[in-house]
């Protein structure tokens, strides 16, 4: 299959695009992530992905950074879950729209890998947004790889973050570990 893989960082391509390569799909990557936040950090996570992407080989695309498309979708949603399905659906609707309009048989997310994401929240919006935009939504759970894979990346010196990526994630960060 034809694959665009939504891709929110280094560490957490590093599983699913191994095992979607193992099952000879043919997989492209998809940085849209308007919700990274500070600029700053956004900078960070793209900088490790266009060096981890060089070496694994894979082709990355990558959108502008316009925060407020990710501010405009949350509105004043911003306390958990709401805030996450909304993001969710933005990155994952803006990425089903462009595997349709750039000949890939289906659409999916490295979000998949992470143990700290609703799973089966993913998966009724991924499948919802399929069915809107007429492309296959591949679904599988990358979580047994989350933990090999981020050791792999402190090895080699990938930047790992250490909150999800939204302003509201960073603050709550913040909060529990008393330090910006």
């Amino acid at each position: 299959m034809k694959l665009l893989l939504h891709t929110c960082c280094a560490p957490c391509l590093i599983y699913p695009l191994e095992k979607l390569i193992k099952d000879k799909h043919e997989v492209k990557g998809f940085f849209y992530n308007p919700n990274i936040y500070p600029l700053l950090e956004y900078q960070r996570r793209r900088k490790a992905l266009v060096n981890y992407s060089s070496t694994a080989k894979i082709e990355i695309i990558y959108l502008e950074y316009i925060q407020s498309e990710f501010l405009s979708a949350i509105r004043e949603n911003k306390n958990k879950p709401q805030r996450c399905s909304l993001c969710w659906s933005l990155r994952l609707k803006k990425t089903a729209q462009f595997a349709k309009r750039n000949g890939f048989s289906g659409f999916s997310t490295t979000l998949l890998v992470s143990p700290y994401q609703d799973q089966e929240l993913l998966k009724e919006i991924g499948d919802k947004i399929a069915k809107e935009e007429g492309i296959h939504f591949y679904y599988e759970d990358f979580r047994p790889g989350f933990r090999k894979a981020h050791d792999a990346a402190k090895a080699r010196g990938i930047y790992c973050q250490n909150y999800c990526g939204c302003m509201y994630s960073y603050m709550e960060r913040c909060q529990k570990s008393g330090k910006p």
